[in-house]
C-alpha cells in the first residue's frame, strides 16, 4: 500500500507486505521491509562486503554441473 503523495526513489524494492505512509519519501536503491511512517524519509543501505573466492567457486560448480549433465 502506497499512501497519497508518497515518493519512491529509483531502483527501490518494496518487500510486501509494507505500507508507505502518505507523504513519505523512500530513498533510491533502498530495500524496504518495514512500514514507513507518514511524512518520513526511509533509507536503507547495507554495508558492502566481499567474499573472497566466491565467484570462482560458483563458476567452477556451474561448469561441473554443465559437464555432468
Amino acid at each position: 500500500m502506497i499512501g497519497k503523495g508518497a515518493f519512491i526513489g529509483s531502483n527501490t524494492a518494496l518487500v510486501a507486505p509494507v505500507t508507505i505512509g502518505p507523504g513519505a519519501i523512500v530513498g533510491a536503491g533502498s530495500v524496504i521491509t518495514k512500514d514507513v511512517a507518514p511524512d518520513s524519509l526511509a533509507v536503507e543501505r547495507s554495508e558492502q562486503r566481499g567474499i573472497a573466492g566466491w565467484a570462482k567457486r560458483f563458476r567452477d560448480r556451474m561448469l561441473a554441473k554443465r559437464a555432468a549433465g
